[in-house]
């Protein structure tokens, strides 16, 4: 079984200092690459900046910008039977930056931003017969309808969604809360627990 990954967030490089980013911690992402791997799984895992020990017998793409992350998945993506993306990819890039440290003037600064490659989207348009691609949807509102919505655009097979705005649920926490979503109608809540417990749900059901 070959299972590709994604985890963590992406910076967005504004200048040589400064970038755009959000607060995922890539918790998630790494815990079900470490389950994964215990089941003796080819675990491929693409991972944004993030301050985490990479589990055993994984195999470690870093990048930084949504733009790392979308050459690294897709050159993974076609020889995978499973894909997670669990990284929090920016979706939107600044359009110029800079190489020196801009400097503080009186007047405001504006930055110019443009979409980044929808990278769940690529993958759903292209995916091999027989693959199995997963995607995660972090909202605030509108929990099941926006997640989906966004299973049905991306030709998705799962969807994990998890409402952002609970306590010591998504982003930088060590527990999440998720409602598996199929594309043929499964609904499957899975109460609040730690990553890897979520984690080990998650592969159980879909594996």
């Amino acid at each position: 079984m070959k299972v590709l990954i994604s985890a963590g967030p992406t910076r967005e490089k504004i200048d040589i200092i400064r970038f755009i980013s959000n607060r995922s911690t890539g918790k998630m992402g790494y815990a079900l690459a470490a389950v994964a791997a215990e089941l003796d799984w080819e675990v491929v895992l693409v991972s944004g900046p993030v301050s985490l020990t990479v589990p055993d017998n994984v195999r470690l793409i870093k990048v930084e910008s949504a733009a790392e992350m979308a050459k690294a998945v897709c050159a993974e993506a076609p020889v995978a039977d499973l894909v997670i993306m669990a990284a929090a990819v920016a979706d939107f890039t600044p359009i110029q930056s800079y190489d020196y440290k801009i400097k503080k003037t009186s007047g405001n600064l504006t930055i110019e931003l443009e979409a980044t490659e929808d990278i769940l989207f690529t993958l759903g348009q292209n995916k091999p017969e027989g693959q199995v691609l997963v995607g995660f949807a972090a909202e605030s509102e509108n929990l099941i309808a926006n997640a989906q919505g966004k299973m049905r655009r991306k030709n998705l097979d799962w969807i994990a969604a998890n409402d952002i705005s609970k306590a010591h649920s998504g982003f930088a926490s060590d527990s999440n809360a998720v409602t598996l979503l199929s594309k043929d109608g499964k609904k499957i809540e899975i109460s609040m627990d730690s990553k890897k417990n979520i984690a080990k749900k998650i592969i159980e059901i879909i594996r």
